[in-house]
C-alpha cells in the first residue's frame, strides 16, 4: 500500500468513526442481549428435551469403548493417524499448537489492507486449510469404529460348513477383538500395523494346531491366552484358522 492509498484509507476510517456509535452502551447492549437469548435457548432446550443419561458406569466391564466429546474428535482421529508411541506428544500437543499458531500469526504474515477474501489469498488459503483439516478429522473421528471392533465376515468355506461353524467363527471374532489382539496386530481393516505381524491371512500360513500352540505359549511380549475358557479359546483358534 503506497502513501496515497494509506491517506485515503485513514480519511475513510476517520469519517466512518465519526459517524459511528461508541462501543458502550450500543455494542455492549447488543452483545448482552444476544448472550441472554443464547442462555434462554439452552435453558429451554434442557427443560423441554432433558439431558441424555447413559447407563451407570461399570468399572468391571471389558467392553466399554471410551469416546471423547465431539469437539475433540479431530484430536482423537489424529492419534489414530499418528500411531507410533514416540510421536504421541506430537499428535496431542504439537500439531494442534501449530494450527493455532498459524491462525494467531495470520495478521502478521498477511498484512494487506484488503478485506475481500479473494484479495487476501494467503489468509484465505490458511483459514480454509485449517478449518477443512479439522472438519475432515472430526468426521473421521466421529465415524471411527471401536478398538474392539472387527468387520471381517465369515468366508464362503465357513458358511458352507453350516450354522455351527459360522456361529463359532463370529464368536471367535468377538473373542479376538475383546482380548486386545488388535492393539498389536492388523486383521483386515482393523487393528494396528505392529509390533505383531498381520493376521489377515494367518490361516494360510499356519494350521489350527500351530495357532493354538502360539496362543498358549507365545513369543514375548505377546501374552498367553491359555486362561481363556475352552469354548472361547476354541472359537478364537477356529476364527484365526479360517482367515485365508
Amino acid at each position: 500500500m503506497n502513501q496515497r492509498q494509506k491517506e485515503a484509507y485513514l480519511r475513510e476510517y476517520g469519517q466512518m468513526k465519526a459517524e459511528g456509535k461508541p462501543f458502550f452502551p450500543y455494542a455492549v447492549a447488543k452483545d448482552g442481549l444476544m448472550g441472554c437469548i443464547v442462555i434462554g435457548v439452552i435453558i429451554t432446550l434442557s427443560i423441554v428435551l432433558g439431558a441424555e443419561l447413559g447407563p451407570k458406569a461399570n468399572a468391571a466391564t471389558t467392553t466399554y469403548t471410551p469416546r471423547p466429546e465431539w469437539y475433540f474428535f479431530f484430536l482423537f482421529e489424529l492419534l489414530r493417524v499418528i500411531k507410533p508411541p514416540d510421536f504421541t506428544g506430537l499428535a496431542t500437543i504439537g500439531v494442534p499448537t501449530l494450527g493455532m499458531i498459524m491462525l494467531f500469526l495470520l495478521p502478521f504474515y498477511d498484512r494487506g489492507p484488503e478485506r475481500h477474501p479473494l484479495r487476501r489469498p494467503v489468509a484465505t488459503a490458511t483459514g480454509i486449510f485449517v478449518i477443512c483439516a479439522m472438519a475432515y478429522l472430526t468426521y473421521l473421528g466421529a465415524n471411527a469404529g471401536a478398538p474392539t471392533e472387527n468387520t471381517i465376515t465369515a468366508p464362503a468355506t465357513v458358511v458352507a460348513e453350516g450354522k455351527a461353524a459360522t456361529s463359532q467363527f463370529y464368536l471367535g471374532r468377538a473373542v479376538v477383538a475383546q482380548s486386545g489382539c488388535e492393539a498389536c496386530h492388523k486383521i483386515g481393516n482393523n487393528g494396528n500395523d505392529g509390533p505383531g505381524p498381520e493376521l489377515t491371512q494367518i490361516g494360510a500360513r499356519l494350521p489350527a494346531e500351530a495357532i493354538a500352540r502360539t496362543l498358549v505359549n507365545p513369543t514375548q511380549p505377546m501374552p498367553s491366552f491359555a486362561a481363556l475358557p475352552k469354548k472361547q479359546f476354541s472359537a478364537a483358534v477356529a476364527f484365526l484358522a479360517a482367515l485365508k
